[in-house]
């Protein structure tokens, strides 16, 4: 028995085993993941958002009161669908929600639109909505092409 381990021991030097990691693969997948989060970022441009686009109602209602707001600011103010009048036209937004007020208290089963521009000032929309719903109309919707 002691000769086979002496045989295995020839020329005096045994294998070393080596407890190192080898870290070269790792930096290379660390690289790759490095230079693809460096590129797909530049691909796309966060300044422009693209809004999904609305269908249109089932049935839309045979009467309503419709607000439009344009990009640049001007408001009007009347009453859409079969029963139409001529909208008017609101120099401000305190005109508007008296208008507003007053078709509502002449008509209260008719629902509110807003038509706003895609140009228009998001809070200008959200402002009429709250207007809206703070003198009692329970139905207020957003119109879409």
């Amino acid at each position: 028995m002691a000769s086979s381990f002496h045989s295995s021991m020839r020329g005096g030097r045994g294998r070393k085993l080596k407890s190192e990691i080898n870290v070269v693969p790792y930096i290379d997948v660390m690289l790759c993941l490095l230079i693809i989060f460096m590129v797909i970022p530049s691909s796309n441009n966060p300044s422009t958002i693209e809004l999904p686009h609305a269908e249109k109602a089932v049935r839309p209602p045979d009467a309503y009161i419709q607000v439009t707001i344009k990009p640049n600011g001007a408001l009007s103010i009347g009453i859409a669908g079969k029963t139409a009048d001529a909208p008017e036209t609101a120099p401000n937004r305190d005109a508007l929600v008296k208008k507003l007020r007053a078709l509502h208290e002449s008509n209260p089963d008719y629902p509110v639109l807003i038509a706003g521009d895609k140009e228009s000032k998001y809070d200008d929309v959200i402002q009429l909505i709250s207007e809206a719903k703070k003198m009692g109309i329970s139905r207020v919707g957003l119109a879409t092409k």
